[in-house]
């Protein structure tokens, strides 16, 4: 495989991706920092085909990512090969809103062949490729200028070695017959509203201090407030006000602005400041949210009662059993939540109750927790035993 010096030049980058468009698939990863910004910074793009591979700086003078972004977001004829790619399809959403598709995550393809639930991509290389990564440059700071060779080739292997484990897990999910499984799985990663939000939206991802429409209304609003300013100053939502802080400003919200000093969190300067007074203009414009607005309220937990714990602890214990027997990590086919519902006797809009999921594992656990199966002992070993009616 063809390695080239870092890419820095616009005409270089088309030449590149004008070839990368002719092949089935490629490839990709980034590099970004995000620790002390709202929007992640993009420092390094790495892509790879079956011959070539290149890293790509965003960062270097004059150079346009169009034709890059063009191959990742627009041309559907060439698949898109991620490992754990939800922050990389993030920062092109941001950059583009759209996502790159079609695509594939080899960290969800390995779950389905039992590699482990959300395996690391330097354990992946390890299982499939029996190939030791160095990861002494995992925590360079990538926005800085020049990168050396260490630094580089940290970087290309990230997609060198995905280009060669894509083949043999495509493969593997074709003898299994797994690879509809994924579908799913792929559709909703590659959602662009999993990446795209309105600032009135921030507050249903808070922790809900009441369910008093006052409160909840002053919630959406200072959420709100806080997104615009984050985004504005390009600052961790954190580094504005915390969500506890939120929380607290929602539940006893201060009548004036010198009262925000009383509030732990914000320091002394918001008493007189801008920022405190568009805080405290989001509060007192803030609305009751309308009925149609309020959350559903969340069904009782199931395990509250023992019995209840009792048949989610066998549904575990059958969820065990047959992932190892499908040599499929656990997670791919039931989360603890959906088998508490399920035992708390919910019988819609569980996953594990259609499609695949239904076959593998959700008809058996019906099955177990309305009383037609059991489990059984035989020779030392634990089985399964179907009860007749």
């Amino acid at each position: 495989m063809k390695i080239h010096p870092l890419i820095t030049k616009t005409d270089e980058l088309e030449a590149l991706c004008e070839r990368l468009a002719t092949k089935e698939w490629v490839a990709v990863d980034t590099e970004f920092m995000r620790e002390n910004t709202y929007w992640p910074e993009l420092c390094l793009v790495q892509i790879a085909s079956d011959e070539e591979a290149a890293a790509v700086d965003p960062l270097a003078d004059g150079i346009d990512l169009e034709p890059l972004l063009d191959l990742l977001v627009e041309n559907r004829e060439v698949l898109k090969i991620f490992h754990a790619g939800g922050q990389d399809l993030e920062i092109f959403h941001n950059l583009t809103d759209k996502v790159p598709a079609p695509l594939f995550d080899t960290q969800i393809a390995a779950m389905a062949l039992g590699y482990g639930e959300q395996v690391g991509y330097a354990n992946l290389v390890q299982a499939v490729l029996g190939i030791t990564l160095d990861k002494g440059a995992r925590f360079t700071d990538w926005s800085r200028r020049p990168l050396d060779k260490r630094q580089l080739d940290y970087a290309i292997a990230d997609v060198t070695h995905l280009i060669e484990i894509f083949p043999q897990l495509l493969e593997k999910l074709q003898a299994t017959g797994r690879g509809a499984w994924l579908d799913e799985e792929m559709a909703r990663l590659a959602d662009p509203s999993s990446f795209a939000f309105e600032p009135e939206d921030a507050w249903k991802r808070l922790k809900q201090p009441s369910r008093n429409p006052a409160v909840l209304g002053r919630l959406k609003a200072i959420a709100a407030w806080r997104e615009v300013e984050a985004r504005g100053k390009n600052l961790p939502r954190g580094r504005i006000v915390k969500d506890d802080t939120l929380g607290e400003l929602a539940s006893h919200p201060p009548k004036r602005q010198e009262d925000l000093v009383k509030v732990r969190g914000l320091s002394k300067g918001w008493r007189d400041n801008d920022i405190g007074a568009r805080l405290m203009e989001a509060i007192e414009n803030a609305e009751p949210l309308s009925p149609d607005e309020m959350p559903k309220k969340k069904p009782r937990r199931p395990g509250l009662t023992k019995d209840a714990a009792l048949v989610s602890d066998l549904l575990k214990l059958l969820l065990k059993i047959r992932s190892k027997e499908a040599g499929v990590a656990p997670r791919l086919i039931a989360r603890a939540s959906d088998l508490e519902m399920l035992a708390a006797g919910v019988r819609e809009d569980l996953d594990i109750l259609s499609g695949w999921r239904f076959e593998e594992f959700g008809r058996d656990a019906l099955d177990l927790v309305e009383g037609r199966l059991a489990f059984a002992t035989e020779d030392g070993k634990l089985k399964m035993s179907r009860i007749e009616a």
